[in-house]
């Protein structure tokens, strides 16, 4: 409004108020007042998403986790010792059939879906894979091969995931040390616990391909089996299913769905034991009055591999292949193995547990 001619000088005019056109009550589609953020500045929280907590924070969170999940992991701890002793009083080709196992179902997380025999079929004879399908096949080799022995990622974990020096320059030198520092900071969680940290972590650490879960899976299953004797090179995190490797939600939730799978997956390990076991004493007696060393062999290589085809017997057992064809004709007949495909060429055998 306008200030008539002359009053400028007769200082501010006090005007009315305009009356509010809807009452406060009337207003419900108007968002209401904003709380005060809890934060030391008494700001305002940004309509974004939060930035995570500091590493150091989420360590504290997982500490707390494995305080509330102490029974679920001395139980899941007893139950990886049993099958540690287990491995190490058994033959070495139990580690071998169960890594082989692991390897498998990680490819099929991956979306590599590399089946136990293809995997078998390719590490027995670098065969089995067309080109297109080489490097899935390399990914899961290289798994198989970290989950049946050599160094764990502890002390060199550039050397354990096969970074070579001319790789290891630069960023990817400061990742791999900022990550190794993380599992230092986080050494006083007990193995399992720490394994689920690190596969939680993983991801964030820009050292693996971006939405490949091989490498972090594979170090998580290594690092849990830590403290064990050497029976158990790897603990079983793959064969504990999907719902054991979710990342959502708080670190306690996250433990307990990590502690419930493996120890799902434990049992299932220690069944498959049981079953070679008996399986074994049967082919040993039944296979008894057979002549040569042939009927031995095959049993060993069948125990070893969970599925056999007749050149992968040949080149294991070092036996002719019509020695290996006419044993595993007998087996079968005498119900010790099942044929898989049904075919006259290209088939495989397991033993019948």
């Amino acid at each position: 409004m306008r200030r008539p001619k002359g009053a400028e000088d007769q200082g501010d005019w006090d005007l009315p108020e305009a009356e509010d056109p809807l009452a406060e009550e009337d207003l419900w589609f108007l968002p209401g007042p904003m709380d005060a953020d809890e934060d030391s500045a008494g700001g305002f929280a940004a309509p974004l998403p939060r930035a995570p907590a500091p590493e150091g924070e989420e360590i504290t969170d997982w500490r707390r986790a494995e305080a509330g999940q102490a029974a679920a992991l001395a139980r899941v701890a007893a139950r990886l010792g049993a099958l540690d002793d287990r491995l190490m009083r058994g033959p070495e080709g139990w580690r071998q059939r169960l890594a082989l196992i692991e390897a498998s179902e990680l490819s099929w997380l991956a979306g590599d879906r590399i089946s136990v025999d293809r995997l078998g079929l390719w590490l027995a004879l670098r065969s089995g894979a067309a080109e297109a399908e080489s490097a899935a096949m390399q990914r899961a080799a290289w798994a198989f091969r970290r989950l049946t022995g050599g160094a764990g990622p502890i002390g060199d974990l550039p050397g354990f995931l096969g970074r070579h020096a001319s790789e290891g320059a630069g960023l990817l030198a400061e990742r791999l040390a900022g990550f190794a520092a993380l599992l230092a900071r986080a050494e006083d969680l007990h193995p399992v616990t720490r394994g689920c940290l690190a596969y939680r972590f993983w991801p964030l650490a820009g050292i693996g391909p971006e939405g490949d879960p091989v490498e972090g899976i594979v170090l998580a299953a290594r690092l849990a089996a830590e403290d064990l004797q050497g029976g158990a090179v790897f603990a079983p995190v793959a064969m504990g299913g999907p719902a054991m490797l979710r990342r959502a939600g708080p670190a306690a939730d996250r433990l307990a769905h990590w502690l419930s799978g493996m120890e799902q997956a434990v049992l299932r390990m220690m069944r498959q034991l049981d079953g070679l076991e008996q399986w074994e004493a049967r082919a040993v007696k039944a296979t008894a009055g057979l002549s040569g060393r042939t009927p031995a062999r095959l049993i060993r290589a069948l125990a070893d591999w969970p599925y056999l085809s007749a050149p992968m017997a040949e080149e294991i057992t070092g036996s002719s292949r019509a020695a290996v064809q006419r044993n595993l004709t007998w087996m079968e007949a005498a119900g010790l193995v099942s044929e898989l495909t049904g075919q006259e060429r290209f088939r495989f055998w397991k033993a019948a547990l």
